[in-house]
């Protein structure tokens, strides 16, 4: 919604030095002069400078002078000005705001209001600037000249470019599967400490490939400028499991792909999606045909979906985005999924994601909330109920994700199976398999999915950055017989999927059974279903039998040593497996991860910041597990303590701590919700867990192998059925490095009979 439009061009203007370009993530210090307009700026008129809800940049400070992020504001003609800074003091996406107020006296037309963001005067190294890539960041100006407080934009604000730093760390991306012959692509790029795809490398690096290659060349070239490289037409003639090292020119390995498996024949095959995210037409950064094309060229997806917030779509990008969708959509080498999200209140139903087979269908939105436009008000859905209704009782060909983000899907309010076929339990806003508990306590039959929900335009390398998203962004891999998008609507409707903390790895999972029983691709209890006959079934079928038990057959191929490898029956593990558990029992390592959330809802962050000793021994080696952030680090601290800043919403982090006597001495962990000593010849290969109330919160402790050479996890697994209700068995899969994947559940129904 815009603000007041009265003669803007008579408030005044802007300018920032110095312009250009700045680092992602550095230090810098700019000073930004506003000139008063026309009417000057009465006794009590202010003005805002605004910043997108997605900017992670430095929290703006008056206090401390020799800190980052130090603000200095003065008046050229010595007016009395008050300044504060309020993340949540405007309009979104514009939210974060510092105010600055004409307390004693007035301003007339020419004079100025100097403003220096991290002001070096007296010491502060600089304002942090966001941790991502945008050309046009903008110091957006909004002035109340008439202290009317009716704000008026000026018509241009001054910008900055935010670029990627220099390479820290190489990435190279494979398919997870293909035939024998059939062509596959290698995607390649460096990354800076934030994890911007970077231009800023000149570099000649080698390939190595565990299996003959055909294309694949000895030697790639980067240079500046160039932010990825893509060779789309390799072949190899044998079958196996394929990875692809990266090495520098002295032969120090760079990087290691995920594993491409190559098998004779296949009728499904995988391909990777992140079907959610946002950009700077809603609440998120950067445009959306750049949001597409890094989802292509720079993150090497095969699927992408667009989801702004429903309540700020307007009609003209509601075009725009279905004009982009079709522009991007490439039948076999690339597709693009047209939606959107709706974002009802959680007392209404909470959010979803909508997604269309076709550009040009009718968006429903939850209200007209940040739009001026209410020409087309009536198709407005206010609850998710009322959204089910729409688009069930319509002619659109949709699907809908159950999405947990600020607003959280209450699925026991509303559902409908026929189009609802999917809960995101990973995002970058957390981990929640309370959204699948709350689909297998109401009997939903549906499939698991992880994708990003990013606004920092990274879609399928979503990094959080210095934010409060507590995670990096997941990708789902859905088994499909070809790349189109009639192939993916299909298998979400299947459930033919499993979803990752943003690794790419290879998941099965098939169930057999010691007679015939009955198979559904569609849910029979939604009304007529084709059914077969079968002994087997695999990930997202749905079963109805009168036998005891299920025979599991899990296949894993991680991108990382396996940590476990959990086998569900609802919520509760029936077998746990961890491949390296021998080589464990009498390791030097301990792993301690804390976990958990405050609640379901936006401030869901629990904070762990700690320390441990390991008394009476010494630490050889510690590592961080899952911190993202690089602003939150874990520090040694002598010769036996470490000392960390971490978060979680829901997901994980931790630390692995190689010890120099595996059974000498003790633990002792401190944080504010957490405390335990426990000596560690009493840390074993199982968890010692310690409970922290709200939602899963709590601190595990466990001993870990030094070296794990475990990739690779092909076992059986017996499922006792439950008699009268549904048996919904998938797996869980932890590695090493901390990433996840859950597969979608099969659904066996044990009838008495």
């Amino acid at each position: 919604m815009p603000h007041s439009r009265y003669l803007p061009e008579e408030m005044g203007a802007a300018e920032i030095t110095p312009a250009g370009s700045f680092e992602a993530g550095s230090c810098q210090s700019f000073t930004l002069t506003y000139t008063a307009g026309r009417f000057g700026m009465d006794d009590t008129a202010s003005l805002k400078i605004v910043f997108r809800f997605a900017a992670d940049m430095g929290r703006l400070q008056f206090d401390d002078p020799q800190a980052a992020n130090y603000v200095t504001v003065e008046a050229s003609n010595n007016a009395v000005l008050e300044t504060r800074y309020d993340p949540k003091g405007n309009i979104r996406p514009w939210d974060k705001a510092l105010y600055i107020k004409v307390l004693k006296g007035f301003m007339k037309q020419g004079d100025r209001i100097v403003v220096r963001f991290g002001d070096p005067r007296e010491g502060s190294p600089g304002l942090r600037l966001q941790t991502f890539c945008e050309s046009t960041f903008e110091f957006r100006v909004l002035v109340d000249a008439i202290a009317t407080y009716n704000y008026v934009q000026l018509p241009k604000s001054p910008t900055i470019a935010i670029v990627p730093g220099p390479a820290v760390a190489w990435k190279a991306v494979l398919p997870t599967m293909r035939r024998v012959g059939q062509p596959f692509r290698l995607g390649l790029k460096a990354e800076d400490r934030w994890g911007n795809p970077t231009d800023q490398v000149g570099a000649k690096v080698r390939l190595r490939s565990t299996l003959p290659v055909t294309n694949l060349p000895s030697e790639v070239s980067f240079e500046h400028g160039r932010f990825s490289v893509s060779m789309d037409d390799l072949r190899t003639d044998e079958t196996g499991d394929l990875t692809v090292e990266v090495l520098d020119e002295t032969g120090e390995v760079l990087a290691e792909s995920n594993p491409l498996r190559i098998v004779e024949s296949a009728g499904l095959l995988p391909y990777w999606g992140d079907l959610h995210g946002q950009t700077e037409e809603t609440i998120g950064t950067n445009s959306v045909r750049e949001y597409f094309a890094f989802a292509r060229d720079r993150a090497f997806l095969d699927i992408c979906g667009h989801q702004g917030n429903d309540f700020q779509i307007t009609n003209a990008f509601w075009k725009d985005l279905n004009d982009a969708t079709r522009e991007f959509d490439e039948p076999g080498r690339f597709v693009a999924v047209p939606g959107y999200e709706w974002s009802g209140n959680t007392a209404l139903g909470g959010d979803r994601n909508v997604f269309f087979l076709h550009e040009g269908e009718t968006i429903r939105r939850s209200s007209h909330a940040l739009l001026d436009d209410l020409s087309d008000a009536d198709d407005d859905c206010l609850t998710a109920a009322d959204l089910f209704e729409a688009l069930t009782a319509g002619a659109e060909d949709c699907a809908v994700i159950a999405h947990v983000g600020g607003r959280y899907a209450d699925i026991r309010m509303a559902h409908d199976g026929r189009i609802e076929r999917a809960v995101e339990i990973h995002s970058a806003w957390g981990t929640f398999e309370w959204l699948l508990a709350d689909a297998i306590e109401k009997g939903y039959r549906v499939g698991i999915v992880c994708h990003s929900d990013g606004h920092k335009g990274r879609p399928g390398a979503s990094y959080p950055g210095a934010s409060w998203f507590g995670a990096y962004g997941g990708l789902t891999c859905y088994l499909m017989p070809e790349l189109s998008r009639q192939a993916w609507f299909d298998c979400l409707r299947k459930r033919r999927h499993y979803g990752t903390t943003g690794a790419r790895m290879i998941l099965s999972l098939r169930a057999s059974f010691s007679g015939p029983v009955t198979v559904f691709d569609d849910d029979p209890s939604l009304g007529p279903a084709d059914r077969r006959h079968e002994t087997s079934a695999m990930m997202g079928d749905i079963v109805e039998t009168s036998l005891e038990a299920a025979r599991m057959h899990v296949d894993v191929v991680a991108s990382a040593p396996i940590e476990r490898i959990e086998v569900r029956n609802g919520m509760r593990p029936v077998e746990v497996v961890r491949p390296a558990a021998r080589e464990a029992a009498q390791g030097s390592c301990i792993r301690v991860i804390w976990e958990g959330a405050e609640y379901r809802g936006r401030f869901r962050q629990t904070v762990w910041d700690g320390e441990a000793r390991f008394e009476d021994n010494r630490i050889v080696a510690a590592r961080p597990i899952n911190f993202f952030n690089p602003d939150k680090s874990l520090d040694r601290v002598g010769r036996d303590g470490l000392r960390w800043r971490s978060g979680t919403t829901g997901n994980f982090a931790g630390f692995d701590a190689v010890v120099a006597d595996p059974q000498c001495g003790n633990l002792r962990f401190r944080t504010e919700l957490v405390e335990f000593d426990i000596p560690l010849r009493e840390v074993g290969v199982e968890d010692r867990a310690y409970e922290a109330g709200k939602l899963g919160r709590r601190v595990r402790a466990f001993r870990m192998p030094e070296t794990n050479p475990y990739r690779t996890c092909r076992f059986e697994s017996t499922v006792a059925l439950a008699t009268g209700r549904d048996n919904p068995i998938y797996v869980v899969v932890t590695q090493d490095d901390g990433h996840q994947a859950w597969s979608s559940p099969i659904w066996v129904h044990r009838s008495t009979g």
